[in-house]
């Protein structure tokens, strides 16, 4: 979850810091955003999408790629989501996704969004690389994906037996790794033709893949335990798991694991970063959705959705106005909030509760950090700090992700500085900040005592990183709530694998959808993006829809 964007990546969920406080030699300034307000507002569309994260745009673009005129309704003053990024004196500073892999891959194994920018024809300019700083209860080495280098500090860290049980591992994920690419998730939609794509694309595929096709919903617990008992492998999955979707490996399904054993530990694998942050995969989007016509408006807020004849018709504004759906309502609230849009006596009360009882992940401490690189050669962009694996990866403050984007992308800070962000994933709990309001002198407290954890894990990173800082900005479950507008700051869903059922895109609500962290396939740019793609997917024929699949050679 917290940085890996493979099939399942992770994206971090964090808003944009404008009116947060910023730290700088001798006076204080206010992080500035420079996105200008969309207008021309439609009356009506044939798609209104509530959100433009990701998922969002996702769908929009997937939509307006299949000739439907589609209008995105976004709160903020900045698109993206969890993913966007916003500049503040020179520093272009990242609120989510840091680590990712997989984004120009092709095939039917491909990760989610590589097929949506695919369908939508807007290639990400990609800056590829290998390394990541691993630092551990066992000691500290540089993993490099694509190579046996993991073998080599395996065997130091934890000996041969390890080795061993790694490698019997990777065997035994062979079969749901092939299982995993057997079905794209573009192939999927969620209407009564749902099964034709399934059975008239895929099933030799889903045949030859076999038994192994059906595990990939369990845990992915459930093969380790057939292969290994070794504590290292055991922690080393949990964490994988982690930074995958928010789990440890008795929570996570088995196919994410299959995807990323196929994306990391395969001969010349990279890790992969877009040219201008997570704001690139924004901008390819938006360049998707608007050359088909299609209109994102910005500061725009949707005060509820609009039921006529038992039907989503379109979405209220808070300034009075609607805007009209003639076709659909894609919502990439997150479950919890898109209950709050649908009028109260509209859908059954037992699925309105399940729905508000879907489990949720806790929320997140950020750290922004622009500052002095002079001296610093060699330093790596990705660092992960595990403090105690007797905890749990789960555990607050025990893990914490710390990356450094400029070192990729040098434009992302004035010549000679470094960009910064170092972040607790889905480990802070919101109940602590509830009470709270940001701005307060109790709120400024707070944040300064439970960034201190952060600032521990950047200086085992840069010892001297308080004496080199320019820039500071804390983020907290209460400004997650309010820039990314989640509910309780959370991000997204925390189902159980085997255990809960991932809710669909489809609502009992005719004319409504959704998207998004909270809808399956769940938690990560990728899997965001292939639930924006399924909600697309839904909404057209499923000629339509197999046209797309032909000509992205799925």
């Amino acid at each position: 979850m917290a940085v890996i964007a493979s099939w399942t990546s992770v994206q971090i969920a964090w808003p944009s810091l404008r009116g947060a406080r910023v730290r700088r030699r001798n006076h204080v300034a206010t992080a500035a955003l420079s996105v200008k307000k969309e207008s021309g507002q439609h009356k009506e569309t044939d798609v209104v999408v509530i959100g433009a994260g990701i998922g969002g745009l996702s769908c929009a673009a997937m939509a307006a790629k299949y000739g439907l005129d589609v209008t995105v309704c976004e709160s903020h003053s900045i698109p993206g989501g969890a993913a966007q990024g916003w500049r503040q004196d020179g520093y272009h500073f990242e609120a989510g996704p840091s680590l990712y892999s997989g984004m120009a891959s092709t095939g039917t194994g491909a990760n989610p969004l590589a097929h949506v920018l695919q369908a939508i024809g807007e290639p990400l300019d990609i800056i590829k690389y290998n390394g990541w700083n691993v630092m551990i209860p066992e000691g500290q080495f540089v993993d490099r994906v694509g190579t046996d280098d993991f073998i080599g500090h395996m065997h130091r860290l934890a000996g041969p037996d390890a080795v061993a049980d790694w490698k019997r591992l990777q065997v035994a994920m062979e079969p749901y790794t092939k299982a995993a690419a057997a079905v794209p998730s573009m192939a999927l939609r969620q209407d009564p033709t749902a099964a034709i794509n399934l059975i008239g694309r895929y099933l030799p595929s889903l045949v030859s893949a076999g038994p192994a096709a059906a595990r990939l919903i369990k845990p992915a617990s459930e093969v380790l335990d057939e292969v290994t008992k070794h504590p290292f492998i055991r922690h080393w999955m949990d964490l994988l798991c982690f930074l995958l979707q928010g789990q440890t490996a008795d929570r996570t399904i088995l196919a994410l694991i299959a995807f990323m054993f196929a994306d990391w530990y395969k001969p010349n694998a990279s890790l992969e970063f877009p040219r201008g942050g997570s704001m690139g995969i924004v901008s390819a989007l938006l360049r998707g959705l608007r050359k088909k016509g299609g209109q994102l408006l910005l500061n725009t807020h949707v005060d509820h959705i609009v039921v006529e004849n038992g039907k989503a018709a379109g979405v209220r504004l808070r300034d009075g106005s609607m805007l009209r759906a003639r076709k659909a309502v894609v919502s990439n609230a997150s479950v919890w909030d898109t209950v709050k849009l649908i009028p109260a006596d509209v859908l059954p009360s037992a699925w309105k509760q399940e729905a508000m009882s879907t489990p949720a992940c806790d929320s997140f401490m950020h750290l922004h950090l622009g500052f002095d690189a002079s001296g610093l050669d060699g330093l790596e962009m990705h660092h992960i700090v595990v403090e105690d694996w007797e905890r749990g990866v789960q555990a607050e403050q025990n893990v914490t992700l710390v990356s450094i984007a400029s070192i990729q992308d040098p434009k992302l800070a004035p010549k000679g500085k470094h960009t910064l962000h170092a972040y607790h994933p889905a480990t802070e709990p919101y109940a602590p900040w509830e009470h709270l309001q940001r701005g307060t002198p109790e709120y400024e407290a707070k944040k300064q005592e439970r960034a201190k954890a952060l600032w521990r894990a950047v200086e085992r990173c840069i010892p001297d990183i308080h004496q080199r800082t320019e820039i500071e900005m804390v983020g907290t479950p209460l400004t997650h709530q309010h820039y990314v507008r989640k509910h309780r700051g959370t991000y997204g869903h925390s189902m159980k694998a085997g255990k809960d059922d991932y809710r669909p895109s489809r609502t009992p609500l005719p004319g409504l959808l959704c998207c998004g962290d909270s809808i399956f396939p769940g938690i990560g740019v990728p899997a965001v993006a292939a639930s924006g793609a399924i909600a697309a997917n839904s909404l057209v024929p499923i000629w339509s829809h197999w046209k797309m699949l032909d000509e992205i050679g799925v």
